[in-house]
């Protein structure tokens, strides 16, 4: 049986009433923006897989966050469950929390080796969601 771990975060989502479209130079800018903010971690072997849609993250992946390796996987693991505990929280509370934000439950659980993208990813997720949204997901500002 297969199993994903699924985590998609749409935001920004653009709706055009016209039914004539001018292509400029931003539209085209945004358009690659756009196709390049998804990103897939997967562990194959595991079979798990979380999906980001998020403008600007990969870009922040790349020239922010800490490198591979910077951490160690044990550290992104407890990190993670914090970070996972308290967004499910958020989730299940949407007269406290802005259900934009925090839209789906993100299955993680405790024991399992997803292994060291995944989790360094979905750590790096969180911190960027964070500083962006200007959210405290464990009552501190958090560090790149």
């Amino acid at each position: 049986m297969k199993s994903y771990l699924y985590f998609l975060m749409v935001l920004g989502l653009i709706v055009s009433c016209s039914t004539k479209k001018i292509v400029n130079k931003k539209d085209t800018a945004l358009n690659q923006t756009t196709s390049n903010d998804t990103i897939r971690i997967a562990n194959d072997d595991l079979e798990y897989e979380i999906i980001i849609i998020e403008p600007g993250f990969q870009t922040w992946l790349a020239s922010t966050a800490r490198p591979e390796g910077f951490y160690s996987q044990t550290y992104l693991e407890n990190r993670n469950i914090i970070y996972v505990t308290e967004w499910n929280n958020r989730v299940f509370q949407p007269q406290l929390f802005n259900p934009n934000l925090y839209e789906l439950q993100i299955d993680y659980q405790r024991g399992i080796d997803y292994g060291y993208d995944v989790n360094y990813k979905l750590y790096n997720y969180f911190i960027y969601f964070q500083l962006t949204y200007k959210q405290q997901l464990d009552g501190r500002v958090p560090r790149i």
